[in-house]
């Protein structure tokens, strides 16, 4: 019966959810039985520029509370004498990398209109991320958390910005992440220098990548194994992507244009929300129409 207290609220522990780093989430019942998320991160150790992170990610969810594609958040708490942050969010059944590879196992693909439902949700959410002036530059479907069969964005990368090591794209990265990452964003941590300036459309490159996995199955470059083939091929202008045609054409359109290396000429979020495989056809308002998600 293990229980934790976020600002004099009781919570009672359910089951660990997830850990990871420094961080735990939970699984707790609230004091009106409603499942929640508790994510506890110990600060014990951590670097001053690491807390400043932390808070600047808790102000920037305060900040996006309006947006339906971001995770709520309920209430959190800086434990000064435990060295602890407490976020109380809501609870997810699964993220969208997960979802993934379990169709993938079970050799389902997803349909036309699921597909269109989670673009418009993912694009919200990174939408709303930008109009506050953040590039996100770690987007990966690990970062889409399913609740309710809505899918939501549950982290905005700066406290991982500021912990980890960026100046390398061969520190700390795994293989998965280095296939959502835009040319100019490995060009830029290949060099350590910011010359390549990094703007929001290399979020649109990421959110291109996890377009093509809901599509084909796998991301552009994942034919080429060796992590350093990999890297060349993303920022070789000469290495075509290969798109297999689709029944979508508007769909296939989103998919070329979200991925073309040239900066300039890649859209923004607000270009995509706008393009007509959104506005044309069938609405996508409400999942339950068309699915479960597992």
């Amino acid at each position: 019966n293990d229980v934790k207290c976020v600002n004099g609220h009781v919570y009672s522990v359910l089951k660990i959810a997830g850990r990871g780093g420094s961080a735990k989430v939970y699984q707790v019942l609230d004091e009106k039985n409603n499942v929640r998320a508790l994510k506890c991160v110990d600060l014990d150790g951590s670097a001053h520029v690491v807390i400043e992170g932390y808070k600047n990610e808790i102000n920037l969810l305060k900040r996006l509370q309006y947006c339906d594609a971001v995770i709520k958040m309920y209430d959190y708490e800086f434990d000064e004498i435990n060295n602890k942050l407490n976020v109380i969010l809501e609870y997810g059944e699964t993220d969208l990398a997960v979802h993934l590879s379990s169709r993938k196992k079970g050799g389902k693909s997803l349909g036309e209109a699921v597909i269109k439902f989670y673009w418009q949700e993912m694009l919200s959410a990174v939408n709303a991320l930008h109009k506050e002036g953040i590039i996100h530059s770690d987007l990966k479907p690990a970062n889409f958390m399913f609740v309710s069969a809505n899918l939501k964005l549950i982290d905005f990368g700066i406290a991982d910005a500021v912990q980890q090591d960026k100046t390398s794209v061969f520190k700390n990265v795994t293989v998965g992440t280095v296939s959502y990452m835009s040319p100019e964003a490995i060009k830029e941590s290949c060099d350590g220098q910011a010359k390549y300036k990094i703007s929001v459309r290399s979020d649109v490159w990421s959110l291109g990548c996890i377009l093509y996995v809901m599509v084909y199955g796998k991301t552009p470059f994942q034919h080429i194994r060796h992590q350093l083939a990999r890297i060349q091929a993303i920022t070789d202008d000469k290495q075509v992507i290969d798109f297999p045609d689709i029944p979508d054409k508007l769909l296939l359109d989103v998919l070329k244009k979200c991925l073309i290396r040239d900066v300039k000429l890649r859209p923004t979020t607000d270009d995509l929300l706008n393009h007509p495989y959104l506005s044309q056809g069938p609405s996508v308002d409400s999942p339950g129409k068309y699915f479960s998600i597992m």
